[in-house]
Parts: C-alpha cells; structure tokens; sequence
C-alpha cells in the first residue's frame, strides 16, 4: 500500500479573479486560491483520495491562507515550504467579452519559483501511486531543477506519472523554452492531459488526432486526454479513440480551474481501474465523469475550495 494515491509538484498561489465593477467605476477582484496542482489534488481529495503537495509559498499572509486551505481541502502539505524572502506568487485573472481570460502574474520572482532539488521529498514521491507535475515548475532554472530531480525520482521508482502543459505564455522567456520543456515532460509521463490549443500550438497540426499522432511517434505515452472545451473531450489509448460532449451549463460564470477539476478525476480513475486494460465503455465512464465534474466549476467562483462531490457529479450526469 502506498502513502499517497497522488502527489503533485508545481505552484499554489493566489488567482485574482475579476468579479464585477464598483460603484466608483473601478475592476473588482476576488482573491481565490489556486494553482492548477493544488486544484487537481482538491477534486481528488472530494473522491476519497491520499493526496501530498510539494511546492513553496511565501512567509506572508497568503502564504498561510494557502496552507489553512489546503488542510482544509484534505492534501497534506509536509513538503509545502515557506520562502523567508520572496512573497507568494499572485495571478490577475480578466475575464475577456468572448469567455476566455486572460492572466497577468506577479511572479519575479515568487515564491513557487525558489523550490529546490534539496526539498524534492524522495521518500513521499516513491511513497505514491501518481507523481502529478506541469510547466509552470519548468520556466526557471532552479524550480526547473527540482521538477527534473521529482521525475528522475519517480521514473526510477516506477511510479506512474501524469502530465498537463498547462502553457501560460506570459510566464516564459520566450516559447521555444517552453516548447522544449514540454517535450522533456513527454519523455517521462505515461498520463497526457493536454488542452485543444496546447496540443495546436505544440505539434503544429489542427486536428487532434494529427496532433496525437505527432506525439505518439516520438513518446510512448499510453493515455492521451484531450480537453476541447465546449466540444467535450477526447482519450486516445492504445490506438483507439473516445470522444464525450461536454455538460454545458446555462450558468457558467468562470472556467478557472475546469481543466484541473477534469484532470483530477481522470486520475481518481486511474487509481481505481490502474492504465493497463481500459476498456472502451470504462474511457467513456471516465470522460463523461469527468466532463461533468469540469463543467459544475465553471458555474463557481474560484477552483481549489469549491470542487464538486461525487454525488453533485453524477445528479448532473443523470440529468443529462
């Protein structure tokens, strides 16, 4: 038996999510916590999972809000470390006219960025059934060198490992960093859950199944999720291909978090049915699940406190 069903790498910090205008005319913002991470471990924790967290926050008042929420939330936060110097990392989330946001980060440096290869648990890492990491552990160099150190510990240890992109532009130097370092993530992960305009940008191919393809004969990845939004979702595994419509909801407010809430799910499965013989009918339980799940966030304010229960999950599932 192992400690942790799941354990994630990477950056918790404070979304600043837009949230109406004042009497004075003036943007108003509500401070939510966040990190997608974080806000997959917390859909994993509402389905009953052991969940561990490795990341760095500052010694500020944030900084102990993230804590308290995330031992609220059920995620052990042993390998959360405080940065005596540097401040919690902040995000602005806009909300633009088409639906989409954009992010603006005050981030140079935060918190997030200063783990170390010193602080990389070994013990917990080996310890878990799923090491869970992105990129935004990947845009500098010494946070870099912790992720790097947190996958050869796991790949060693043959521990299964799932990988979302999670490109955020604004974060990068430049794009051909980022694109070189999503590719040295391929090289470890054995769950891919990538984004319709990621898995564009990253193979050059519009349509997805091209994009796969592409990935597919440079890395042995055996599970490839797609999410597509409004279009639902995709799983590509072992030659064949799944699609499920999205739940759309009348009431959607913020997509902030929708994609982290569907990755935790998918691994709530992976924990249950393991990634050796899926079935074509159980991609389908998984997607549909997970859909669901995505789209009941995006009618909530915020990610990482409000995921849904499992009973929320499947009522909407039978409504539908």
């Amino acid at each position: 038996m192992k400690k942790y069903d799941i354990i994630a790498l990477g950056e918790l910090l404070i979304d600043f999510i837009q949230d109406g205008i004042s009497e004075q005319g003036n943007l108003l913002f509500e401070a939510n916590p966040g990190g997608a991470p974080c806000n997959l471990l917390s859909m994993a924790s509402r389905l009953g999972h052991s969940t561990a967290f490795i990341g760095k926050v500052g010694k500020d008042s944030f900084g102990k809000q993230l804590q308290s929420v995330l031992e609220q939330e059920g995620i052990d936060i042993t390998y959360l470390y405080q940065d005596e110097e540097v401040p919690t990392t902040l995000a602005l989330v806009h909300r633009l006219e088409d639906g989409e946001r954009d992010f603006s980060f005050y981030r140079n440096p935060g918190a997030d960025m200063r783990l170390t290869k010193k602080e990389i648990p070994k013990e917990a890492i080996e310890n878990s059934k799923i090491f869970h990491f992105g990129t935004l552990s990947m845009t500098h160099q010494e946070v870099r060198e912790a992720t790097k150190k947190a996958l050869e510990i796991a790949k060693e240890a043959r521990i299964m490992i799932s990988f979302d992109p999670n490109l955020r532009p604004p974060l990068w130097e430049n794009l051909e960093i980022a694109r070189e370092q999503v590719l040295y993530g391929l090289t470890f992960c054995d769950i891919l859950k990538i984004s319709d305009n990621e898995i564009q940008w990253l193979t050059g191919e519009e349509d997805y199944t091209l994009g796969v393809q592409w990935i597919l004969e440079r890395y042995q990845i055996p599970l490839i999720l797609v999410s597509m939004g409004r279009e639902g979702s995709r799983a590509y595994y072992k030659g064949e291909m799944v699609e499920v419509p999205a739940f759309l909801q009348k009431n959607t407010i913020d997509t902030t978090g929708a994609g982290d809430t569907f990755g935790g799910c998918i691994l709530h499965f992976i924990c249950e049915y393991g990634l050796e013989n899926l079935t074509k009918e159980q991609l389908k339980e998984i997607l549909r699940f997970s859909n669901a799940a995505a789209a009941i966030v995006t009618t909530r304010k915020g990610a990482l406190r409000v995921m849904p229960t499992k009973e929320e999950i499947e009522n909407l599932m039978k409504l539908s």
